[in-house]
């Protein structure tokens, strides 16, 4: 099982990688505007937002489904090929991947959560990290044109299919799911913690799609913009490795110390976007802000909510969904502007604090609950 999870999360996040790291670049060579480009990467994050309302209403998540999600991943890149040079059918493909992607991801995420221990788990999500880290080194060395881009989206989508596909077999919980009538899903009860992820991956919109036309901007070749991803990710790569002994600790204090240390990291790009050697520093901060806080706020989620699977697609939805997606399209339209541009990680690290509040909100609300509990 933890040989079939490993090479599903490298594969998955090498795709991940090819379509973060390098697909915006590839559409600004096919001619697409920088907003344009944040339009893209609105689209398939705001459906995987819409999935879990779905989901919770009208469809069930079953291995069927999942399995014809893996089979879309894959047919949505290919159909890149033949859409990226029209702004609409590009839509719509994108359209398809952010769905099939929204389906399979809190699948797997389900059986890891069951299946592994909070220490365990950390050190096969890191295979996650190294396919990141390699496809970045590997496409930052070679100097990839944008069709080639597409090529290699095609192949990574092409592996996660397969490893997806024989992880299904290690799927428990149906036999053993607490029945969802027992405790209603409800977003109201923990409304601030919610609001929270959403502003968190707002902030992270702009650096996922423009950090690296940004660096380019600033003189920072293509090879060293991909060691700066790839430095990021091997401290990623460490935390989740020696993150086990953390996350025994109280996770929402770990969600506070994390999203505070993100809004720091964002204000040194902003006040730093010529330094080489602070831009390293702040790329080191990945660790924590997001292996750290995406461990943490999976597990959190896990123990609040008796319906695990929708709870993660909702948590998917929200914060890499809704939040990826209006992060990217608002960060389009500001990075484009002449008059704005340059606060654009000065408005990321504000809307950090932001997300910080209202963990102090939720922290506050939550005793409230219990006392009345």
């Amino acid at each position: 099982m933890r040989i079939y999870l490993s090479l599903f999360y490298f594969s998955y996040f090498s795709l991940v990688g090819v379509y973060v790291m390098f697909m915006p670049e590839a559409l600004t060579g096919f001619g697409y505007s920088k907003s344009e480009v944040g339009t893209v990467y609105a689209v398939a994050p705001i459906i995987r937002f819409l999935l879990p309302f779905i989901f919770k209403y009208y469809i069930k998540l079953t291995a069927k489904i999942y399995l014809l999600a893996l089979f879309l991943t894959f047919i949505a890149s290919l159909l890149f090929i033949g859409t990226v040079h029209n702004f609409y059918f590009h839509l719509f493909s994108n359209a398809i991947l952010g769905a099939a992607m929204g389906i399979t991801l809190p699948y797997v995420e389900t059986i890891s959560l069951q299946q592994l221990s909070k220490k365990m788990y950390g050190k096969i999500r890191l295979w996650g990290s190294v396919g990141f880290i390699l496809i970045a080194l590997w496409l930052g060395k070679i100097d990839a044109s944008p069709i080639e881009i597409i090529y290699y989206l095609c192949v990574t989508t092409f592996f996660t299919w397969i490893f997806g596909y024989f992880i299904l077999q290690f799927d428990t919980y149906e036999a053993t799911r607490e029945s969802d009538i027992e405790k209603g899903f409800s977003l109201q009860r923990y409304w601030a913690f919610w609001v929270s992820i959403f502003l968190m991956q707002v902030a992270f919109g702009g650096f996922y799609t423009f950090f690296t036309i940004y660096e380019a901007e600033q003189g920072v070749s293509k090879e060293i913009i991909s060691y700066l991803w790839s430095f990021a990710v091997v401290c990623e790569i460490l935390m989740l490795y020696f993150q086990g002994p953390l996350l025994q600790r109280n996770l929402l204090t770990l969600l506070k110390a994390a999203t505070l240390i993100t809004a720091f990291r964002w204000l040194l790009l902003y006040l730093y976007p010529s330094s080489l050697e602070i831009t390293f520093f702040s790329q080191s901060l990945h660790a924590i802000s997001f292996a750290l806080y995406h461990t943490a706020a999976i597990s959190y989620v896990f123990s609040i909510y008796t319906q695990k699977r929708l709870a993660q697609q909702f948590f998917l939805g929200i914060s890499f969904g809704l939040g990826g997606g209006v992060g990217s399209l608002v960060s389009g339209y500001i990075y484009e502007s002449k008059a704005y541009g340059e606060y654009l990680f000065l408005v990321e690290s504000l809307i950090t604090i932001a997300a910080f509040i209202m963990l102090l909100i939720h922290t506050k609300r939550k005793k409230a609950i219990l006392l009345k509990e």
